[in-house]
């Protein structure tokens, strides 16, 4: 009880901030929600909400002369709505919608990439985007080389001038919660070549707390599948720019390829993003009261979350966030047989997939959303047995928190004594501090 009240003591920012005596944050980002919430009213009706427009085809004035739309895989009124409000709290001038988190990232590759073309990518990625890169597009000639992104040297010595075509971010990381300095690796890719097309998936923040396009890149990807939606019943993904080039071509691939999501779900993600501000407070203040009850846990070696200070990229993410988000990782004491039982104890948090919703979920990367990247690079990843992701919910903190310590308790009830707590993560980003 003491550890849970010490932990919602320090989580009065509504930010998940470091306090004044700390680096501070970015100021929240101006007429953010205000942005979100007000769409254009209906022209006919005045409805406050945008209409669900099921029409597949629409009518025609004179062969090739309509309102703007002519068959509903090429443009839709609802989808239009919601790439509208997207690219507005983006901060972008355009956005593209797709079916899926995953079919925004193929779009984007088809994009930009063809046959004989390199691109770089972090290495830790969300699984899916591995596999996509490293088991789908290889076998059309695209070939993907990983670095750690946290090492700008070494990243850098993976570009291939006049070959590497694009490269590929992610910040914070799935499942590591690792940061990336955007604006430092953007610069060491324009020093190589400036035409290299720059992509950060930015969907484990929101752009509630973060906006790569501010800090130079070209393209922004999110899943809008979780935050920007946040209720755990759509799925779809996007892409935002501010390149007329680059939105024409990953307009083009959106036709071509026809991703695309439905009326309904694009107007269940619009109704989503008109709460994304107020629900990422809350997620950035749970989730900050939860890594610091785990940092004083005898019974976790290690705590992965942006917003304490000893995250080894905390400067980073302060320096280049309003916000730390709702996302935090940690390893438990022992091996894969606790990490199942904290997983199994849990009353608040849902063990399943995904994340970003108003509901805390948990999950085991090694065995779910990483499975598909081979043991022996997640072991050198750091994606560990014992790794457990959180993705904590909006319900009431000390409910969150006390479902925590009991998972912890029923999955380590005699914790070894405390050791200096040290992996991967932590000499990945002691070398960056030094870098």
């Amino acid at each position: 009880m003491a550890a849970r009240q010490q932990a919602m003591a320090s989580t009065v920012r509504h930010d998940g901030g470091s306090g004044a005596d700390g680096p501070r944050l970015l100021e929240p980002f101006k007429h953010f929600a205000t942005a979100a919430i007000h769409d254009e009213l209906e022209p006919t009706s005045g409805a406050v909400t945008v209409p669900i427009s099921l029409a597949t085809t629409f009518g025609q004035e004179s062969p090739g002369v309509h309102a703007g739309f002519a068959y509903s895989r090429s443009g839709n009124p609802t989808r239009k709505a919601l790439e509208k409000n997207l690219a507005a709290v983006e901060g972008a001038k355009y956005s593209v919608a797709f079916a899926s988190g995953v079919a925004a990232i193929s779009s984007i590759v088809m994009a930009f990439l063809g046959k004989g073309d390199h691109m770089v990518s972090m290495d830790d990625v969300y699984g899916g985007t591995r596999r996509y890169f490293s088991r789908t597009i290889s076998k059309f000639g695209v070939d993907t080389s990983y670095a750690d992104a946290t090492d700008h040297s070494g990243f850098k010595a993976a570009i291939r001038p006049g070959i590497t075509k694009l490269v590929w971010l992610e910040s914070p990381t799935n499942p590591l919660l690792r940061i990336t300095d955007i604006a430092a690796v953007v610069k060491l890719v324009r020093h190589v070549d400036p035409a290299i097309v720059v992509v950060v998936d930015s969907t484990f923040i929101s752009p509630y707390f973060q906006r790569p396009l501010d800090l130079g890149v070209d393209v922004v990807m999110h899943s809008l599948t979780k935050y920007i939606n946040g209720h755990s019943d759509v799925i779809m993904g996007c892409a935002m720019t501010n390149s007329d080039a680059h939105c024409d071509a990953m307009r083009f691939v959106q036709n071509s390829a026809g991703g695309v999501p439905s009326p309904f779900d694009c107007y269940l993600a619009l109704r989503g993003l008109k709460t994304l501000a107020v629900r990422m407070q809350q997620h950035a203040v749970n989730a900050m009261a939860v890594a610091k009850l785990l940092e004083g846990s005898a019974r976790v070696q290690a705590v992965m979350y942006p917003g304490l200070r000893s995250h080894p990229q905390h400067a980073v993410a302060t320096r280049q966030a309003t916000g730390y988000g709702g996302m935090v990782s940690f390893r438990i004491q022992g091996g894969e047989a606790e990490a199942k039982k904290f997983l199994e104890s849990t009353r608040v948090f849902t063990l399943a997939e995904s994340l970003g919703g108003v509901e805390s979920l948990a999950e085991h990367p090694a065995i779910m959303t990483h499975a598909s990247v081979p043991k022996a690079e997640r072991e050198a990843l750091g994606i560990t047995d014992n790794l457990i992701r959180l993705s904590v919910g909006i319900e009431d903190t000390d409910d969150i928190l006390a479902d925590v310590e009991h998972a912890l308790a029923a999955a380590v009830p005699r914790p070894a004594k405390r050791a200096k707590r040290a992996g991967p993560e932590v000499a990945r980003g002691a070398a960056t501090a030094a870098d």
